[in-house]
């Protein structure tokens, strides 16, 4: 066994041999202080990360973690759907407006075989029916 290398408890020697690290990332933020993002912010970022193809990269050039990212746009995605009115189960009432009266100048004129019969707007369906049923025997 190599002496020269570092060894812990945690290290198992199972053969496999070890590779150097070729790349290191290091993100420069300020050293033990956490950054606080607004809302503003946040709703930038998140919206600037999903026009983006490659959101590693996009991470790594803001020094944010992806994973911070898509918490952010996961918490924004459930703050919209709250904001959703959610369905009403009691029914919603519309005002009723009451139309005028009929006015009784407000009628047809039905013309049968040369008779001319005015018929009011408030006559019953059945009354209307018999006189035009009327004038059509009478016509023929």
């Amino acid at each position: 066994m190599d002496e020269t290398r570092l060894t812990t408890a945690l290290d198992t020697d199972i053969g496999v041999p070890l590779k150097p690290v070729r790349r290191i990332e290091v993100l420069a933020g300020m050293p033990g202080r956490r950054r606080v993002w607004t809302l503003e912010q946040k709703l930038a970022l998140v919206s600037e990360m999903e026009r983006s193809d490659n959101i590693a990269a996009f991470a790594r050039e803001r020094e944010i973690s992806t994973a911070l990212l898509y918490t952010w746009r996961r918490e924004l995605r459930y703050a919209m759907e709250a904001a959703k009115l959610p369905p009403r189960d009691e029914p919603m009432f519309v005002p009723v407006v009451g139309g005028s009266q009929p006015n009784s100048s407000d009628s047809i004129e039905v013309e049968v075989g040369g008779a001319v019969v005015r018929i009011s707007q408030a006559a019953r369906a059945d009354l209307v029916v018999a006189i035009i049923q009327a004038l059509q025997a009478g016509a023929a």
